[in-house]
């Protein structure tokens, strides 16, 4: 063994410490296999499934390997020598990584969890650095030797395929956020904004009057940083002030807990201003703001607009609600088959599928053709223009359809993609009377173009507050027990939205004084059940 490292199995976990001298992962190999060459690697390869022996020597091996800098032979140990060598390389050149030690947990099936604690130095200053992740064993497809599956998570979580890590003088000073009315925004206390928050440091920090300290980071394949993972020697932050209330933004934060994977957005309709954003999980993908799903019946404010546009009905014409309808050659059906009597405001507040597709069939509606939705969504709501929130964002999507696709997009399927913020801007639009772009920094910041939309005509606008009032108050109206304690003036709409044969994914969207909110919860089912109380929370904080 050489000097400045040690490698042990204590109680069936592997501990793995390295200095900056390697130590060669295979002295364990043969500890473990007491000295054959040629395991996995007979003329016959090994098939079947990974014995618990098997895993956890392969990945005590990797873990030793990865641990003691020996780049090379990791590698190998993996089913992607290519990329996996020079990635474990630069993790520990580029990274600064001068120390480490890897505990290996129980495996799960051929996953192996494990923790890094880690010593990171950059120019005399170092600091620890520990986290966690896990790694699969898989056998070679060519020799059956059991292998560690690569992947740049296996690094570290964060990781994605091109990126790399670093540590140095960071590119652009850190920023201190700060909400509308000057109050701060910790990461600590609002971890949703942490995603948020890392875009606007690259894009405004060099502006925001900081001094870059020493830090961690993730580097994007262009060389933008991406995520700060550990700060070494603090610099001076910056000060950006954002659009986010930090009561509203906590109410979010609490929100989103009530379930594992819901994204929520919360708009200002007299302004455009983002009062919040929220996503759990909170670190990660901005699911609120980048999120591309279909938004089931939300979709319905939109269609309604267009269906008032183009003269088919108004809030009090009486149209059908069969249990099923068919459109070419699909059928649509109501949830459980249900039936009603009544205008467009009661269909509207039942959530009524087959009524808004029997109105506009091609005879009923001449001139609705398969772009109108979107020329609608367009025109008056801003959905297919640009915006520029001040960070990124995914914009809706509305695009042309046909055959029944066509149908399936006026209740909120088809191709049809919306995010939280895109539907909390929709409710907004509603409430205000016209579009007024979402923005989380204002556009004096830095002179940017904020995407336009017509006014809603006054019939429109009053006769979408009034169908959303009667959702969120009618005895009969599916957002009502949502609502219920949030204060007037109020309005919503509820949805849900199958995907690929799962579990619907429930969505809420509404709007109570001078705040519009919007969720949606991965598998929640129905809009009322679950999407609804996380926008309620929302708007009460108000």
């Amino acid at each position: 063994m050489r000097s400045g490292a040690k490698v042990g199995i204590v109680g069936g976990v592997f501990l793995v410490v390295a200095g900056g001298v390697g130590y060669g992962g295979y002295n364990l190999w043969n500890g473990v296999t007491g000295g054959a060459t040629d395991v996995g690697t007979r003329s016959a390869p090994r098939t079947g499934p990974l014995t618990e022996e098997e895993v956890t020597a392969t990945a005590g091996e990797f873990l030793a390997a990865w641990a003691a800098g020996e780049a090379d032979r990791a590698g190998q140990l993996t089913n992607d020598p290519v990329t996996a060598g020079p990635a474990i390389a630069a993790y520990r050149e580029g990274g600064g990584v001068s120390e480490a030690v890897i505990t290996a947990g129980t495996p799960t099936g051929t996953t192996v969890p494990f923790t890094v604690k880690a010593t990171v130095t950059y120019d005399g200053v170092s600091k620890p650095w520990t986290y966690r992740s896990n790694l699969g064993v898989v056998r070679g497809e060519s020799t059956g030797r059991p292998l560690v599956r690569w992947t740049p998570t296996v690094l570290h979580p964060k990781l994605t395929a091109g990126a790399t890590l670093r540590t140095g003088t960071a590119k652009v000073p850190a920023v201190r956020a700060l909400d509308h009315k000057g109050v701060a925004l910790p990461a600590e206390k609002y971890p949703s904004l942490v995603p948020v928050l890392d875009a606007l440091r690259q894009r405004y920090g060099a502006e925001a009057g900081g001094k870059p300290g020493v830090e961690t980071w993730i580097e994007d394949a262009n060389g933008n940083p991406s995520s700060t993972l550990l700060v070494l020697a603090a610099g001076k932050p910056g000060e950006l002030r954002t659009t986010i209330d930090a009561g509203v933004q906590a109410a979010a934060e609490k929100a989103v807990k009530r379930f594992p994977k819901t994204a929520v957005a919360a708009v200002e309709p007299s302004t455009g201003a983002i009062r919040a954003v929220a996503n759990n999980p909170a670190s990660g993908f901005n699911t609120a703001f980048q999120g591309e799903q279909a938004p089931g019946s939300t979709m319905k404010i939109v269609t309604a607009a267009m269906m008032m546009r183009y003269g088919v009905a108004r809030p009090g014409t009486p149209v059908e609600c069969p249990p099923d309808v068919r459109w070419e050659e699909q059928t649509f059906q109501n949830l459980e088959r249900f039936t009603t009597r009544g205008d467009l405001t009661n269909a509207f507040a039942m959530s009524c599928n087959t009524a808004f597709i029997k109105a506009i069939t091609p005879l009923q509606a001449k001139g609705v053709h398969n772009t109108a939705l979107g020329d609608t969504a367009r025109k008056w709501f801003g959905i297919g223009e640009v915006w520029s929130v001040g960070t990124q964002t995914t914009d809706g999507s509305v695009p042309e359809s046909a055959g029944s696709e066509t149908a399936a997009s006026y209740i909120g399927q088809g191709r049809i993609t919306m995010n939280a913020l895109n539907m909390a801007s929709v409710s907004a639009t509603v409430k205000d009377g016209r579009f007024r772009q979402p923005y989380l920094i204002p556009r004096d910041v830095d002179g940017r173009e904020f995407a336009e939309a017509e006014p809603l005509p006054g019939e429109v606008a009053d006769g979408l507050r009034k169908m959303m009032r009667a959702a969120a108050t009618a005895s009969n109206g599916t957002a009502l027990e949502s609502m219920a304690g949030v204060p007037y003036p109020k309005g919503a709409k509820t949805g849900s939205a199958e995907v690929d044969g799962q579990d619907s994914n429930s969505w809420f969207t509404g709007y109570s004084g001078d705040l519009a909110a919007a969720a949606v919860v991965q598998a929640g089912g129905h809009g009322g059940e679950a999407a609804g109380p996380v926008v309620a929370e929302v708007l009460k904080a108000d």
